[in-house]
């Protein structure tokens, strides 16, 4: 790979690709229609959400919820899923890759489906904030798949978007790299799976951190 063609930034997706928390998101979405007596949806369609916005994620789980309903829904996850919170953990070898890419000159950022409040809180807890230049969440714009996070990440940045990698584990984020102009790496230890991923465009698809690392510390400046 030429000079001019390896990638100056790289974004990451939070939970399912840096955070090891797609059950507890899932765990969270059935509880709380539970709570309201509404259906239950499957592990499947609940995975399948993970990324977008939360009332987006909400409407497409559970298609019967009421809109009046939705704000006691948000009150019931946001209880079942804090009492996750704590005890998630990144997946292993995430906090060495992330050091390692900064050490070797790339430009890190964050591209979630959390609201501000929660990307903060976790930033908080896994001590990370120092590694990423910028973050765009789900409640600051327009949700995944939608361009706006990232593209609004490399305006920021003055990146163009075909030198930027979008690194994520569901259809979302890679739907997202494509409509910003910008390269894919699908992760498969995520929400979606390797089936689900292939529907959209990516640079690679890899299965663990291992492959992960090699991945990307080929492709950035």
């Amino acid at each position: 790979m030429s000079e001019a063609g390896r990638y100056r930034l790289v974004v990451f997706d939070w939970d399912g690709t840096l955070i090891d928390s797609t059950s507890a998101i899932v765990h969270a979405l059935r509880a709380a229609a539970a709570d309201l007596g509404l259906p239950i949806p499957s592990r499947e369609r609940a995975s399948h959400v993970i990324g977008l916005g939360l009332f987006e994620a909400i409407r497409i789980a559970v298609p019967s919820i009421e809109r009046e309903q939705l704000p006691e829904f948000v009150v019931r996850y946001r209880h079942h899923y804090f009492a996750l919170d704590a005890r998630l953990e990144p997946f292993e070898g995430i906090p060495q890759l992330l050091a390692e890419l900064v050490d070797v000159g790339a430009w890190l950022a964050v591209a979630t489906g959390k609201s501000r409040a929660g990307l903060d809180r976790a930033l908080g807890q896994t001590g990370w904030a120092r590694h990423f230049l910028t973050t765009r969440c789900a409640d600051e714009g327009a949700p995944k798949p939608d361009p706006w996070m990232l593209s609004d990440i490399c305006q920021e940045l003055d990146v163009d978007p075909a030198r930027a990698l979008m690194v994520g584990d569901t259809t979302h984020d890679l739907g997202m790299a494509r409509a910003a102009g910008a390269g894919a790496i699908a992760v498969t230890y995520g929400a979606h799976t390797r089936g689900e991923l292939e529907a959209e465009p990516s640079l690679a698809m890899v299965d663990s951190i291992t492959e992960l690392r090699d991945t990307l510390l080929a492709r950035v400046t």
